[in-house]
């Protein structure tokens, strides 16, 4: 044994009293089971209670107050489970995955009573025992709609056979894991999440891995481990761009989430890059403290002292293919380089899908630009998104190809005198027309983006062939700067016509441009998929544009300065 860290050991502590101090604020009459809301906070605010209880040197350690608390919320969650075992509440009705999540604790939290052998926490153990009994049934039966919720159902099963080792719970979680993980290439799981991966993929499959004794599957943690160490900004935030789930529209991922698999897999196999990455999340707080806390409870280990960090070198460029992502990092800035969208391949946005518009991110001292995108209106099509990026000498080139038709009359048997023709989707809308019997004129536009990294920025060139029309590159900054240069309109965001626009946060600069000199609207257009509901996907922040048009070619470079 390495020996304790106390500072880590003190923090988890600290953060789980400070969040069983707002469950015993609750007044009395929050204690009935209507107002302890969804099942899934009740199940968590349990474990906290039960950790924070056992632990040596809390605050709430043997307090049995949190006891008390602990049956009032079991008795809650008892009232929300159906006569099937399946929890009511949220979009997913009865849904065997999401009542897994509530699972996943109420064993974990067994698993804490059973080894504390207290007389004084039986009937607690009792109440939670006979809501894993009931749940059993529909988790070996039950079914999943997300590639994350298999691991997560699997995980429970694997604690309910932890809890009471039934052959048919193993049979199940095996059928589960014969489909295979579905671990991209480059180290992503099939949806690439930070979100899923930190907070379902990864802790699921090492509860798996433990249970039923399959190294493979801690090997599989490591690897998406070793893929996400690339993609920690310089702002200690995961990359997200190249998401397929809810994650991908911008808003920073803290690294906080990873703590507990960075520290453990830095402990366990001596890795001083996990151990560095497990020092920038604690730095962030625990996120979760009656997640992090359990897990120290269960294995002490993880409150080892953690082998020395070793930070990433400070120029690298590496690369996701599978993702379609790259990051050239040096220490002026950090470029983030996005090729890998679905919509090229699918034309529609869904959930599921990789959907992100923007192709470039930068990080350059206190200034970030959050996104860059190229926005048109081509049939309606949306904006610049490309289907995979390629490395060319020193640039990197991302290509799309968008068509739009204009279809002709149908001709002899495919006419209807009642005028009454298939309802199909010709690829960016749907109309009563039968488009497959007809005759069409293609428009094609095809858009060229490269980017070549600079010892402190990158140069782009953006080449169109197709009809004339126009475009525009929007610039979107993170709050807190001021722009000079160009002209702010009444939504404050800047056009740069000419010369080289600014934008400063702190003691950072960024400089982009020059413009073009072209007409056009300065504005960005989401597409058919977001207009016809009156919706958007548009970036936040300060946002700049430098409008051109095609066909033909542009130059723009962005730098810091």
């Amino acid at each position: 044994m390495r020996g304790v860290d106390e500072s880590f050991r003190r923090a988890v502590i600290a953060a789980a009293d400070g969040a069983v101090d707002g469950v015993l604020a609750m007044s009395p009459a929050d204690l009935g089971t209507a107002p302890l809301g969804p099942y899934r906070a009740s199940m968590r605010r349990i474990k906290l209670l039960v950790g924070a209880y056992l632990v040596d040197g809390g605050r709430h350690t043997g307090d049995a107050a949190l006891i008390s608390h602990a049956v009032a919320h079991a008795e809650a969650l008892r009232s929300m489970q159906t006569a099937s075992g399946l929890f009511l509440g949220g979009d997913n009705i009865e849904s065997p995955p999401d009542s897994a999540f509530a699972i996943n604790d109420v064993c974990d939290a067994l698993e804490l009573l059973r080894r504390a052998a207290a007389s004084s926490l039986v009937p607690l153990e009792q109440m939670l025992g006979a809501i894993a009994d009931a749940a059993t049934p529909p988790m070996l039966a039950g079914g999943v709609h997300t590639p994350n919720h298999r691991w997560e159902l699997t995980a429970a099963l694997a604690r309910l056979y932890r809890l009471r080792p039934d052959p048919a719970v193993r049979v199940r979680a095996e059928q589960w894991l014969a489909e295979g993980i579905d671990q991209q290439s480059d180290g992503m799981y099939s949806e690439r999440s930070a979100n899923y991966a930190a907070h379902v993929s990864n802790p699921s499959l090492a509860v798996i891995g433990d249970v039923f004794d399959r190294p493979d599957l801690h090997d599989v943690v490591v690897r998406n481990l070793e893929a996400t160490l690339g993609l920690i900004l310089p702002d200690g935030s995961v990359e997200t761009v190249h998401s397929r789930r809810q994650d991908q529209r911008g808003e920073p991922f803290p690294l906080a989430p990873y703590l507990v698999a960075y520290r453990r897999f830095a402990i366990e196999r001596g890795r001083g890059d996990f151990a560095w990455a497990a020092g920038r999340a604690a730095a962030q707080g625990v996120a979760e403290p009656h997640t992090v806390l359990t897990e120290m409870l269960l294995d002490p280990r993880l409150a080892e002292l953690l082998p020395g960090a070793e930070p990433p070198a400070p120029t690298r460029r590496e690369a996701w293919g599978a993702s379609g992502l790259v990051v050239d990092a040096n220490p002026a800035r950090t470029l983030v380089l996005y090729g890998g969208s679905d919509y090229p391949r699918q034309r529609r946005i869904r959930s599921g899908l990789a959907n992100n518009p923007t192709f470039l991110r930068m990080f350059a001292g206190e200034v970030v630009l959050e996104s860059v995108r190229l926005s048109r209106d081509f049939f309606g099509l949306g904006p610049f998104r490309a289907a995979g990026i390629e490395h060319d000498g020193d640039a990197f080139v991302l290509n799309e190809r968008l068509e739009g038709r204009y279809y002709h009359p149908l001709t002899g048997g495919d006419r209807r005198a009642d005028g009454a023709y298939d309802l199909v989707d010709e690829g960016r809308f749907a109309a009563a027309m039968s488009f497959g019997d007809r005759r069409s004129d293609t428009v094609v536009l095809r858009t060229r983006l490269v980017a070549r990294p600079t010892g402190n920025g990158v140069e782009l060139e953006i080449v169109t062939d197709g009809p004339a029309l126009p475009w525009a590159l929007e610039f979107a900054f993170r709050d807190g700067g001021e722009f000079s240069g160009g002209s702010e309109g009444p939504d404050g965001s800047v056009r740069l016509d000419s010369g080289t626009a600014c934008y400063r946060s702190g003691g950072s600069t960024v400089e982009f441009g020059p413009g073009t000199g072209e007409a056009g609207p300065a504005r960005y257009q989401p597409g058919e998929d977001y207009s016809y509901l009156g919706a958007t996907d548009a970036a936040g922040g300060r946002r700049a544009y430098i409008v051109g048009s095609a066909p033909g070619v542009a130059r723009v470079h962005i730098r810091a300065i």
